[in-house]
């Protein structure tokens, strides 16, 4: 599977570090997101949703909610993302309500979980 993580980071205490290895160790393709990294946990990371090579089977978001609805339409306008995931800190009803404006029906949940990894 190839995974965007928006809110990558080269904190290992952080969820959106935790999810690039979590992805990594179950042979995901990862493609961390962050606006001014090059690389997280030796993956090239880019820096905008739209630089990222697709198509993209599942995104999954470890930012919060204020930065996260304005990029359900930046999701949707790539037209080849398969699954958006707002993992805990990154749903609120502005960002679901952003999501539905652009016909994304995001999964609330936990998606370390949801591959058998424990955060």
């Amino acid at each position: 599977m190839r995974v965007m993580v928006i809110g990558a980071s080269n904190n290992r205490d952080k969820f959106g570090n935790k999810a690039v290895r979590a992805y990594s160790r179950r042979g995901h393709q990862v493609l961390p997101v962050h606006p001014t990294l090059k690389q997280v946990e030796g993956h090239q990371a880019y820096a905008r949703i739209v630089d990222v090579p697709g198509p993209i089977d599942r995104a999954t978001l470890y930012v919060p909610p204020q930065v996260a609805a304005p990029m359900m339409a930046q999701l949707a306008a790539r037209g080849d993302v398969g699954e958006v995931w707002l993992n805990p800190g990154a749903e609120s009803p502005e960002v679901l309500a952003a999501a539905e404006r652009v016909g994304i029906k995001p999964i609330q949940a936990c998606s370390i979980v949801d591959i058998g990894e424990e955060p």
